[in-house]
């Protein structure tokens, strides 16, 4: 037996499906959302516990404020090209933000500073938390790290999340990686 549809009606079931599967998932984010914020590149708020970032012009600390981050978490090597460490963090510190320094090399990550990070982000008080180097990849990929060794989150789940946050660096994602392998 056929069953014969009325013309039109095949893209009505679809219009329909796609409007169901759309309240379906209102308000589920599945990677972290890129906003802009005065004198922060590549500012992303993963949840409402932590956002990454980029370079960060010592102004911005008020808006973080404003937002309510309790906290400013900088993997920036003072040696690296404006990283303005002092100025952000008395930026920081007069907008009533806790300036936390833990320097992570791009190059050359270590566990001792990786771990600090990673310390900074799950200390409670700490939290929500911003945590920035210069283009946001290396924010990303402790992220990633944090996501798959205290939050669970399978690698596919958190390195898609980094690379949406700014991870680009291969060796970056092979440290993460290896890390999360080591202290597992």
């Amino acid at each position: 037996m056929k069953i014969r549809m009325p013309r039109g009606s095949t893209q009505a079931y679809v219009l329909v499906g796609a409007a169901v599967a759309g309240v379906a998932f209102a308000g589920v984010r599945l990677y972290a959302q890129r906003e802009n914020v005065a004198g922060i590149r590549n500012f992303t708020k993963a949840d409402g516990s932590v956002a990454c970032g980029g370079s960060v012009e010592p102004g911005a600390a008020a808006e973080l404020a404003k937002r309510g981050y309790k906290s400013m978490i900088s993997l920036r090597e003072n040696s690296e090209a404006g990283a303005e460490t002092a100025a952000v963090e008395a930026a920081a510190r007069a907008a009533g933000i806790r300036f936390v320094h833990t320097p992570v090399s791009a190059q050359s990550p270590n566990d001792g500073a990786v771990g600090a990070a990673l310390g900074a982000l799950r200390d409670g008080g700490n939290q929500p938390a911003f945590i920035y180097d210069a283009s946001g990849s290396r924010a990303a990929a402790i992220l990633m790290i944090k996501r798959m060794l205290v939050d669970g989150w399978p690698e596919d789940r958190a390195y898609n999340e980094a690379v949406s946050i700014g991870l680009s660096s291969p060796s970056l994602k092979a440290f993460a990686l290896d890390y999360v392998a080591r202290h597992k």
